[in-house]
């Protein structure tokens, strides 16, 4: 059904509906929870509820504790909530909470609906889940009534406050690598205790994401009952993953940061590394968001687009993904991994593109030399020969792209493949059962493209029904199914998703509609990248 012929039916409930659903109050072991009921959409929500408590003080840099008892009444929760700490002055550390929302429902029926649990992107470095009504992702819901699934979008802490690596910090017994996935994962162990309160159910869960959402989405799925894990979800979308670089915690790279942190907030010169540590504690919140600012900017347009990122810390992150896919380990039932065509230009160097030199790099081949490099300075001249003469040559093309010829499109392939695309198909490839990869070309289909016709109500979705009912109705069935066929929207002339391993073809999107495309220059490409993956590494 489409979103225009949607809407007013449920517009027109809205009154009878609202004496029903009005204000939903739910009881956890830790308070009660009160809801509110949009008429205009709907939808029951609760925008504002704690799932841990504030991570600041001596729990800043750890994993997250327990939440307060709420005492006094009823928690209203149809309030704002702050980011976490980010760029200027931006966010506040008492920041860990989660908003929910779900066509209303009777809490007394003893049918559960599946879950699905939402990370925000923002390259590690920024990001919030806070939403108004309609909130973000409702076109994905209300695409099809056949689909009716309940929908969290939880805050995690980025930048240093999430993933300031090094030894001291693994070593500290008051602070905790990778603390942003782990906020992560609390909120998925927090869904296995509560989600039942509120209709869903704990056994039907998905995870999903765009961006460094999709990179968490990476992290998430290589951690799900692996290495001593609970396992706390079956199927996982990852929406152009970005999943730079994953360092071990004590590597050189990741001590370099460290090193730099302590000296950008005044915190070098103690004795030892617990000082040290209590220094990091007990300094402002502006001083590290200054100093985050310089440490993300540091590696722009050399090793990484961006600093902060997940590192292997042993214990939540044991291996890096092309490890875990190598070992055919994954333990995630559904996955599938999407990417967009040209999304790797959004994170190269513009310059690329012009006769004349911006930011030191120019369309010469011989600048394309120099960012390829500095990219990936862990491989051999005889390694960097075969990027640029076998995989990526001056002249190619794609699955989808007839011929590229220029220094800023193949650098951005470089980097589609090794941070965005890639990590899509390992997941997709390495599904426990079925596994499903998609690509977006709709021009530009640079990063972020394709959210027009799932993140928020826009006449695109009215005027190019064909594609916002193919790919929203897809991502809705398999958010309730594990299969993003098996509620399809679009009629017999619209080919389905097609399942990965068996069929060796990915999803494609295009103008009008959509096609299957066998898989060869992908798979060879990131084949490659995954023989080098120490070397990278990914």
């Amino acid at each position: 059904m489409r979103l225009s012929s949607l809407i007013l039916p449920l517009i027109g409930l809205g009154t009878t509906a609202s004496a029903a659903y009005d204000n939903p109050l739910v009881n956890l072991d830790y308070g009660a929870f009160q809801g509110q009921y949009d008429s205009t959409y709907n939808l029951s929500y609760f925008r504002k509820i704690p799932f841990a408590s504030p991570p600041a003080g001596e729990n800043r840099f750890r994993a997250p504790q327990p939440p307060q008892k709420i005492i006094g009444g009823s928690y209203d929760t149809n309030q704002d909530f702050d980011m976490c700490p980010q760029r200027t002055v931006n966010g506040s550390e008492d920041c860990l909470y989660l908003g929910l929302f779900s066509r209303p429902w009777d809490l007394s029926k003893k049918t559960k609906r599946p879950v699905l649990v939402v990370f925000y992107g923002g390259a590690f470095i920024q990001g919030s889940a806070a939403f108004t009504m309609p909130p973000s992702s409702f076109p994905i819901l209300n695409v099809s009534s056949l689909n009716d699934y309940v929908v969290i979008y939880s805050n995690y802490r980025v930048n240093a406050f999430g993933f300031l690596p090094g030894k001291a910090i693994k070593e500290s017994s008051t602070s905790d690598l990778n603390p942003g996935l782990l906020d992560q994962q609390y909120v998925l162990k927090w869904v296995q205790s509560h989600i039942h309160n509120f209709g869903g159910d704990p056994k039907n869960v998905t995870i999903w994401g765009q961006s460094a959402g999709a990179g968490s989405v990476v992290a998430q799925v290589l951690a799900n009952g692996r290495n001593r894990q609970p396992k706390l979800f079956s199927k996982a979308l990852a929406s152009s993953p970005f999943w730079p670089k994953t360092y071990d915690y004590d590597a050189p790279q990741a001590e370099a940061i460290y090193t730099q942190f302590v000296n950008l907030t005044g915190c070098a010169g103690f004795k030892n590394d617990h000082e040290t540590i209590s220094c990091l504690k007990s300094v402002d919140v502006q001083t590290i968001r200054d100093a985050n600012l310089v440490i993300a900017a540091s590696h722009t347009w050399t090793t990484s687009s961006y600093t902060w990122a997940p590192v292997i810390d042993g214990t939540f992150l044991t291996e890096t993904l092309t490890e875990a896919v190598n070992s055919d380990s994954l333990n995630t039932e559904f996955v599938w991994g999407m990417y967009n065509s040209h999304e790797g230009q959004n994170f190269v160097p513009s310059g690329l593109d012009s006769a004349v030199s911006v930011n030191g790099f120019n369309s010469s081949i011989e600048s394309f030399q120099s960012w390829l490099t500095g990219f990936v300075p862990g491989l051999s001249a005889k390694q960097i020969k075969q990027v640029e003469s076998v995989y990526y040559p001056a002249v190619g093309s794609t699955e989808t792209i007839a011929q590229y010829n220029t220094s800023l499109v193949r650098a951005g392939l470089v980097y589609r493949d090794v941070v965005l695309a890639c990590p899509a198909y390992w997941i997709a490839s390495a599904a426990s059962r079925n596994g499903y990869l998609g690509e977006y070309t709709i021009s530009p289909a640079t990063h972020g493209s394709d959210t027009i016709y799932w993140n928020r109500i826009n006449a695109v979705q009215q005027t190019n029904p064909v594609v916002y009912e193919g790919y929203a109705g897809a991502f809705s069935s398999f958010f309730q199914t594990g299969d993003p066929n098996a509620h399809k929207v679009t009629n017999a002339s619209q080919p389905g998703v097609p399942e990965l391993q068996r069929t060796k073809k990915e999803f494609v999107i295009v103008d009008d509609g959509f096609e299957n495309v066998k898989l060869d220059q992908l798979k060879k490409r990131c084949d490659f990248w995954r023989k080098l993956a120490k070397e990278v590494p990914v």
